[in-house]
């Protein structure tokens, strides 16, 4: 819990570098709290609301959650590239279907690079 705050406390700071905990930590909570608002609109049911003529529901508590987070969670992202000494730019990568997304998963599980790079001192250190 105490990394998904720290992440949030730097909602928008892009420099600097995250640890590995730092980044699966809020990844997950992230995943637990859309669980759990998922269920809590489908429970409730108030909270869909239907798009197109297909009839796909999107959940308005999920997507709002989505929103809010959005950007803690590119700057986190972004951060965790920094520690494995790649540049932020390298988010981007993940648009490429499939491929890009293995790559940031690799990336992103990588240990942290030692001692200081480019983007700032190794956050194990301190």
């Amino acid at each position: 819990m105490n990394y998904y705050l720290m992440v949030l406390k730097k909602y928008a700071v892009f420099d600097g570098r995250a640890q590995r905990a730092e980044y699966w930590y809020f990844f997950l909570f992230n995943i637990i709290i859309s669980i759990i608002l998922s269920i809590l609109g489908k429970a409730i049911g108030v909270f869909n609301i239907t798009i197109g003529t297909v009839g796909s529901e999107i959940n308005i508590l999920s997507l709002l959650y989505s929103l809010a987070v959005l950007i803690p969670g590119l700057a986190v992202s972004v951060r965790r590239l920094h520690d494995v000494s790649k540049s932020g730019w390298m988010i981007l990568i993940s648009l490429i279907p499939l491929i890009g997304t293995i790559w940031i998963l690799v990336l992103t599980i990588r240990d942290s690079t030692p001692g200081e790079n480019k983007y700032g001192p190794n956050p194990k250190n301190f």
